[in-house]
C-alpha cells in the first residue's frame, strides 16, 4: 500500500521538478535567440569609437525571466556583464505583466495571458499570480536587489541628479551601468490612476500605454478595437508628463498615436520598434508619426528584429536610423533593441560594436554616432525625469 501512494507522489514531484525548475529556462531558450548568421567584420576604427560612446537601449525585457541579472548567462540577450562588454552606460528595463496567447501583429483580444504561467512556473510570489500591479512592483523589487548586490557596478536611474552621477561614475573611469525602470502597457494600473502613483514610487520613470492588446487607458496597433485613448488614458498621459515620467508610444494604435501627439506637452519616444519606410510592419512608424515624435523633441528607438527592420542585419537597424535621420535630423534617432522580449537577434548586448560598425558603413559622422547610440536619449530622458512644474516655459510644448 505504502509502494502504491510513493509512486505516484514521485510522479507528482518530477513532473513539478520539471515544470518549475527546466521550464522557465527552457522557454526563455527557446524565445530569446540569436539566429548565428555571420557578423560584419569589425574595423579599429569603429572599435575605438565605440569605446568612447555613452550608450542608451531604451527596452529591453529582461526582468520578466528568471536569471540573475549580475551573473553570465548562457540563455537570452542581456545581463551585466555583457552590459559592460557592450560598453552601455543605461539600460531601460521594461516590466512586461501581459501577453496573449497566440500573439501577433494583426490582432489580440485581452482575454488570454501567458504571463500567468511563466510567473507561477518560475515560483514569483503568489500575490504576482493574480495582480498585473504586483508584478510589475515585483520587477522593480528585482531590480533593486540587483543593485543593491552590484557593489556600485550597477546604478539605479530615476532623477537627473542619479543620471548626472552616473556620467559622472563613467567619466571616472568607474564603469558602471545605469537601470530605469520602464512599463510594457498600462494595463499594470489595473483601471485605477492612483496605482500610477505605487508605480512611480517603485521607481518607474517611462510608460507604454499598450502592448499586444486594448486595455482600459488605450488601443493597441495589434488589438481588436484598435481605438485611442480612453478618458483614464487622457488622465494617465497627463499625470506622466506632470510627474516626470516619459510616454512611449510603442505598440500603440495609429489614432492612440495621433491622440498623444496632440496632447503632448513634453517630448515623446517611441521606445523600440522601426519605420514603414524600411520595413512594412504594422507596428512601425509612418512618416508622419515619426515627424509628430520630433515636433514634440522627442525619439525612436530602433529595434534589431526582423518585426522591425524585416530582417536582423545590423546594417538594417542602420538604415531606419539613417531614414529618420534624413527625414526629420540625427537628434531623433536612438536604440530600443528589445532584447530578450521574445525576439531572434543577430547579436546580443555584448556585441553592440556591431551597431558603431553598421553606423560607420552607412555614412554617419562620429558626432552622429555619439548621439545616436545615447547622446539624444540622455539628453531626452535627462529632461524628461523633471517634474513639469520645475520646467521652464520654454521647455514644454513642440520642439
Amino acid at each position: 500500500m505504502r509502494k502504491r501512494v510513493w509512486i505516484p507522489l514521485a510522479v507528482v514531484a518530477v513532473a513539478a521538478l520539471g515544470y518549475f525548475g527546466i521550464a522557465p529556462g527552457y522557454l526563455e531558450s527557446s524565445m530569446n535567440r540569436i539566429d548565428g548568421k555571420p557578423l560584419a567584420p569589425v574595423s579599429a576604427e569603429a572599435i575605438a569609437l565605440h569605446k568612447t560612446l555613452q550608450i542608451v537601449d531604451l527596452h529591453s525585457d529582461t526582468l520578466m525571466w528568471d536569471r540573475d541579472l549580475l551573473k553570465p548567462a548562457d540563455r537570452g540577450h542581456e545581463d551585466l556583464p555583457r552590459l559592460q562588454a557592450g560598453n552601455v552606460a543605461l539600460q531601460l528595463f521594461s516590466s512586461v505583466t501581459k501577453s496573449p496567447r497566440g500573439q501577433n501583429y494583426d490582432g489580440n483580444s485581452g482575454d488570454t495571458d501567458n504571463v500567468t504561467p511563466l510567473v507561477i512556473a518560475q515560483l514569483q510570489p503568489p500575490r504576482t499570480w493574480t495582480s498585473l500591479l504586483q508584478r510589475s512592483l515585483y520587477h522593480g523589487e528585482k531590480l533593486d536587489r540587483a543593485v543593491g548586490a552590484a557593489q556600485g557596478a550597477l546604478g539605479k536611474v530615476d532623477s537627473p541628479a542619479s543620471l548626472d552621477a552616473l556620467i559622472a561614475a563613467r567619466a571616472a573611469g568607474k564603469g558602471q551601468v545605469g537601470a530605469m525602470l520602464t512599463i510594457e502597457g498600462l494595463q499594470n494600473l489595473e483601471g485605477r490612476i492612483e496605482n500610477l502613483d505605487r508605480l512611480y514610487a517603485a521607481g518607474f520613470r517611462m510608460a507604454g500605454l499598450t502592448h499586444f492588446f486594448d486595455n482600459d487607458v488605450a488601443g493597441s496597433m495589434h488589438g481588436v478595437k484598435k481605438g485611442g485613448l480612453t478618458p483614464l488614458g487622457r488622465e494617465v498621459v497627463a499625470a506622466m508628463e506632470d510627474k516626470g515620467m516619459i510616454v512611449d508610444i510603442a505598440h500603440c494604435s495609429q489614432q492612440c498615436v495621433s491622440e498623444i501627439l496632440a496632447m503632448a506637452r513634453r517630448p515623446v519616444v517611441s521606445s523600440h520598434g522601426g519605420v514603414q519606410a524600411t520595413c512594412k510592419v504594422n507596428r512601425n512608424l509612418s512618416d508622419d508619426q515619426i515627424r509628430g515624435v520630433a515636433r514634440t523633441g522627442g525619439l525612436i528607438g530602433i529595434g534589431y528584429w526582423d518585426g522591425a527592420i524585416c530582417e536582423t542585419d545590423p546594417r538594417a537597424a542602420a538604415r531606419a536610423m539613417k531614414h529618420v535621420r534624413d527625414l526629420v535630423g540625427v537628434q531623433h534617432v536612438a536604440l530600443g533593441s528589445d532584447y530578450d522580449g521574445a525576439t531572434t537577434v543577430r547579436f546580443d548586448t555584448g556585441q553592440l560594436v556591431q551597431v558603431t560598425q553598421a553606423l560607420l558603413d552607412e555614412g554617419f559622422t562620429p558626432d552622429e554616432i555619439r548621439a545616436v547610440m545615447g547622446g539624444n536619449a540622455l539628453r531626452v530622458i535627462r529632461a524628461g525625469l523633471v517634474p513639469l512644474a520645475q520646467v521652464k516655459p520654454e521647455q514644454t510644448g513642440p520642439q
